[in-house]
């Protein structure tokens, strides 16, 4: 699709904003911004097409960002073979076990006759499973927890290059996503809508709790990255007299220096997949997708596996999201599975689309820029107007300093208020899809 020159404007502009940033703030902060920024747009770029090209609704978008965040421990980290020793092997039979136990459920269910007996052959299968699996599986998982819990405590990975985990993120991302597809695609939307919240929670419950996985709430730190760290690059002697041209300190250098490495790598994996999406969309594979979100009734007419093709690009979605989620935790070296929110990884993606443009890849791009830089900023401008506004009330003032605790908010605030000012007056978003 061609960009018009409205749209090309609004980018400008946006590229403008960020050079302010930089200019009137830090060079860092605006590099921080727009590797964020660029993070954000791949998560909208999931979602768009999954709500702007076939119309489904998925609130479950941080549990697909956290097993993607989850394949950059389970590749890139070193194993722990104290760990291993004390109880891999029992953990790798529990698993198998319980995947056992799920198919032979399965099983029973597909070669028995309905009624009562087919209904206390699988409780009894998946009772005699369960005891099996938490037998095998309890004492080797407290085994492995038990080692050096401080630092370790987990199995840890496969000691490959990090940049390796990007795309086997987006494949486990995928396959959770098969998971719930196969089982809630043929439910009404609102269905759908529950069971991807649902499924988000599990997984981000299971991350925080099962502690020889990723350690759980223990965090896991210190993971590879694939861009040097601003501690490496500052005694590189090109870095310092870079610094010393630019008349900034080393440590500023190699931090800009550090961001731009990101944002390059980030830019290219975003120029690839709008390619492709773009391709996509512009196919006829992408007028059956616009099709059937238009008119599922019209599409089944037609000989159309709705619910087939809801589940590809169901698939396809959540896997761009997983991939987002493993670049973010490999820029920040770090996977903390309690910073996993809704707030932040699902509903500000999705004011992110809406303000965009459902439906325009373009859009979705340009609305991560634009609510993120908000995000940031606003809570920040929020604070100084609260300062400015209650600088001639007294200190000890109950209002003045409720006005001031209030001004963290102000990010909520902004997000509503923003989200309010386009359904009305620009429903289709900054550019609407064509």
């Amino acid at each position: 699709m061609n960009l018009s020159a409205r749209d090309l404007g609004l980018f400008a502009l946006m590229g403008a904003v960020l050079a302010m940033v930089g200019l009137f703030q830090s060079w860092q902060l605006a590099i921080t911004i727009l590797n964020m920024s660029l993070i954000s747009a791949i998560m909208a770029l999931g979602v768009n097409m999954q709500w702007g090209y076939a119309g489904l609704f998925n609130v479950g978008v941080v549990g697909f960002t956290a097993v993607g965040g989850l394949a950059v421990v389970l590749v890139a980290q070193p194993p722990v073979p104290e760990a291993w020793a004390a109880g891999g092997l029992g953990i790798l039979l529990g698993l198998m076990l319980g995947v056992a136990t799920i198919l032979a459920a399965i099983a029973v269910y597909k070669r028995m006759t309905p009624g009562k007996l087919r209904g206390a052959a699988i409780a009894g299968v998946l009772a005699v499973g369960y005891l099996l699996t938490s037998y095998v599986f309890g004492p080797a998982k407290s085994a492995v927890q038990a080692v050096n819990p401080a630092s370790e405590g987990y199995l840890g990975g496969l000691n490959m290059p990090v940049i390796l985990a990007w795309p086997v993120g987006a494949v486990f991302a995928a396959g959770v996503a098969w998971l719930v597809g196969k089982v809630s695609l043929g439910l009404r939307s609102d269905y759908l809508a529950i069971a991807t919240l649902g499924i988000s929670e599990i997984v981000i419950a299971v991350m925080k709790h099962e502690r020889w996985l990723a350690r759980g709430v223990n965090n896991v730190t210190g993971i590879d990255r694939p861009v040097p760290r601003p501690v490496d690059l500052q005694p590189q002697p090109w870095v310092q007299s870079l610094a010393e041209t630019l008349g900034w300190n080393v440590s500023q250098t190699a931090s800009v220096l550090s961001g731009l490495g990101y944002a390059g790598l980030f830019i290219l994996v975003l120029a690839l997949l709008m390619w492709l999406a773009e391709r996509a969309l512009n196919s006829p594979w992408g007028r059956m997708m616009r099709a059937i979100r238009d008119n599922e009734v019209s599409a089944r007419a037609m000989g159309k596996n709705v619910t087939k093709r809801h589940l590809n690009i169901f698939v396809l979605g959540s896997a761009v999201c997983g991939l987002a989620g493993a670049m973010m935790v490999s820029m920040d070296g770090q996977l903390t599975p309690g910073s996993y929110e809704p707030l932040r990884f699902t509903f500000l993606i999705w004011v992110m689309v809406i303000v965009g443009g459902s439906g325009n890849n373009w859009g979705a791009v340009l609305g991560a820029f634009v609510i993120w830089f908000l995000w940031v900023q606003v809570e920040p401008a929020g604070r100084w107007f609260m300062e400015v506004v209650t600088s001639g009330m007294a200190d000890g003032s109950d209002l003045k300093q409720h006005l001031l605790g209030s001004a963290a908010y102000m990010r909520l605030l902004t997000m509503g208020v923003a989200l309010l000012l386009m359904l009305r007056f620009a429903p289709r978003g900054l550019i609407p899809e064509r």
